[in-house]
């Protein structure tokens, strides 16, 4: 199936789930704690992911328990061809949205990719070996071909599909957390 119109048939389902606050919740939940109890989120001490759309699952509390935990966080901001850069946040910081809608820190503190202990990686589609379909900008194919350590993707089930290729400028992640 065709990259574009699968992102869409996937953006309707999470436009459905979105829908049913309880359930969503509850898995949101099961997948945190997952995360939580994950080795590479315990041996992690610098932590990158965006900050996430209501159709998305919500980072807000991985952010604060990373906090909790004295874990660094980092978010991105996107630059000209298709580049991004992490800053550090803290719990004060303020975000401006984006014409793409996404929320990017007010922040000067550039964090490194080396730096970057685990990446948590957004994603529209999913393929079980972790390919993904993003939202079509390939900010994060560009930045994950340089990136060193860890990947994780935080995915709702209606997200997973088989029937696509992946494209030679795709960059897998290393594991899925599905919920």
């Amino acid at each position: 199936m065709e990259k574009k119109a699968l992102r869409q048939q996937v953006l309707q389902r999470l436009s459905q789930l979105r829908e049913c606050t309880t359930e969503k919740k509850q898995r949101q939940a099961a997948i945190y704690q997952e995360l939580f109890a994950h080795p590479k989120w315990q041996a992690a001490t610098c932590i990158g992911m965006i900050r996430s759309t209501d159709l998305e699952l919500d980072t807000k509390p991985i952010m604060q328990q990373a906090f909790l935990e004295g874990k660094k966080v980092v978010v991105p901001k996107s630059l000209a061809n298709h580049q991004m850069i992490f800053y550090q946040v803290t719990e004060k910081t303020d975000y401006y949205v984006t014409k793409f809608g996404v929320e990017e820190p007010h922040s000067s503190h550039e964090v490194t990719a080396e730096q970057i202990d685990l990446l948590i990686v957004p994603g529209v589609v999913f393929r079980k070996d972790g390919y993904r379909i993003g939202y079509g900008g390939g900010y994060f194919d560009c930045y994950l071909a340089n990136y060193p350590h860890d990947t994780l993707s935080l995915v709702f089930k209606e997200q997973l599909n088989e029937n696509w290729q992946a494209d030679d400028y795709d960059v897998p992640v290393s594991e899925l957390i599905i919920g």
